[in-house]
C-alpha cells in the first residue's frame, strides 16, 4: 500500500458481481449481530430475543437468495468483498462496542442497520447509469426495505403491549441498578465527604492553591476507593446488579465529580470569590442528587432535599469550625 492512498475501492468502481458479493457477506454480518442481540436478551427478555432471531432468519433467507442468485449469473465462487474494503459504504460498530447498549438502544440500532442499509442502496442506485446494476441494486434496497417491515411484524408478533411493558420496565430496572444507583451514591459520597477536608484547609490557610491540591487529592482518591469497592463487593450474579465495571465506573467517576465541583473554584486565586463559588456549586450539586432520588428512586422531593441538604450542611459546618479552630 502507497502511504497517502486508501486501499478501499469506491463503490462506484465495483462491478455487478462484486456488488452482489458485498450484499452477500453484509447479509452474513448483520445476521451475525441479530444473533448476538439475541443471545445477550434471551435470559431477561426473552420476547425480544425471539424478534431479533426472526430477524436473523429473515436476514439468512435473503443472503440464501441473494447466493443463488450470484451462482445463475456469475458462478459458485463469491469473491471476498466486506464492507470495510469499500470507500463511503456503511459500516457497522464492532460487537464489542454494543455491549453496553441496553434493550431500547439495540432496537433502535437494528431499526437504524436496516434502513441505513436501504438508504444506501436507493442512493447507490439513483447514481448508476447501467440498467442491470440499478435493477441489483434497486432489488437490494427493496429488500432492506421488507426487512424494516419484516422487523415491525415480528414485534407485534412476539411483544405484545404487556410483554413490551414489562421488559421495558425491566430494562429500567437494571439501569438503575447498574448505573443511576451506584453513581447517585458516588455522586453523594463525592460531595458530602469531601465538604469537611477541602473547606477545613481553605479556612485554616486561606491558600486556595493548597485547597485546591487537598480537595483534587481527595477527590481522586475517594474516586478510586468508591470505584473499586464497588467493583470487587459484588459481581452481581446474585444480585441482579449488572456488570461490576459497569458499577465501578459509574460509581467511582462521579465520586470523583462530585468532589472536583467545589474543588475547582479554588483555582481561582482570591480566597473569598473561590469560596463563594465553591459554596454555589455545593448547593448545586446537593439540589441535583435530590433531583436524582426523585427522578429514579421514587424518593419525595422535599424528603431527599431535606436529608442532603441537612447533611452537607453539618458536613460543611463541621470542616468550617476545625478549619476555623
Amino acid at each position: 500500500m502507497i502511504p497517502g492512498i486508501s486501499s478501499r475501492r469506491r463503490f462506484s468502481d465495483l462491478t455487478e458481481q462484486e456488488v452482489l458479493a458485498l450484499a452477500i457477506s453484509s447479509e452474513e454480518d448483520d445476521a451475525r449481530i441479530y444473533r448476538t442481540y439475541a443471545h445477550r436478551l434471551r435470559a431477561d427478555y426473552a420476547a425480544s430475543a425471539a424478534v431479533f432471531d426472526g430477524m436473523a432468519t429473515e436476514e439468512d433467507q435473503h443472503r440464501k437468495r441473494l447466493i443463488d442468485l450470484h451462482q445463475a449469473r456469475f458462478g459458485d465462487v463469491i469473491p471476498l468483498l466486506r464492507r470495510e474494503h469499500v470507500a463511503g459504504f456503511y459500516a457497522r460498530k464492532p460487537i464489542w462496542l454494543n455491549e453496553g447498549l441496553g434493550l431500547d438502544a439495540m432496537r433502535a440500532e437494528a431499526s437504524g442497520m436496516e434502513q441505513q442499509a436501504a438508504a444506501f442502496y436507493e442512493r447507490a442506485a439513483a447514481r448508476t447509469t447501467d440498467a442491470a446494476t440499478r435493477k441489483l441494486l434497486g432489488d437490494l434496497a427493496a429488500a432492506e426495505a421488507g426487512h424494516v417491515r419484516c422487523a415491525d411484524g415480528l414485534e407485534a408478533e412476539h411483544l405484545s403491549g404487556p410483554e413490551r411493558d414489562s421488559e421495558n420496565a425491566d430494562a429500567r430496572r437494571q439501569f438503575i441498578l447498574t448505573w443511576i444507583q451506584p453513581g447517585l451514591a458516588g455522586l453523594m459520597d463525592g460531595s458530602v465527604s469531601t465538604l469537611a477536608p477541602i473547606f477545613a484547609t481553605a479556612f485554616a490557610t486561606q491558600d486556595t492553591w493548597t485547597t485546591f491540591l487537598v480537595g483534587a487529592a481527595a477527590s481522586v482518591g475517594a474516586g478510586i476507593s468508591m470505584g473499586f469497592t464497588e467493583a470487587a463487593h459484588d459481581d452481581g450474579v446474585l444480585s441482579g446488579r449488572g456488570s461490576p465495571w459497569k458499577r465501578g465506573l459509574a460509581s467511582g467517576t462521579m465520586t470523583m465529580l462530585g468532589g472536583l465541583g467545589h474543588a475547582l473554584p479554588y483555582l481561582i486565586r482570591d480566597f473569598w470569590t473561590a469560596t463563594s463559588i465553591a459554596m454555589v456549586v455545593v448547593f448545586i450539586e446537593l439540589w441535583a442528587i435530590a433531583w436524582i432520588q426523585n427522578r429514579f428512586m421514587d424518593t419525595p422531593f422535599w424528603r431527599a432535599a431535606l436529608q442532603v441538604v441537612l447533611g452537607g450542611a453539618l458536613v460543611f459546618a463541621a470542616g468550617a469550625l476545625i478549619g476555623g479552630g
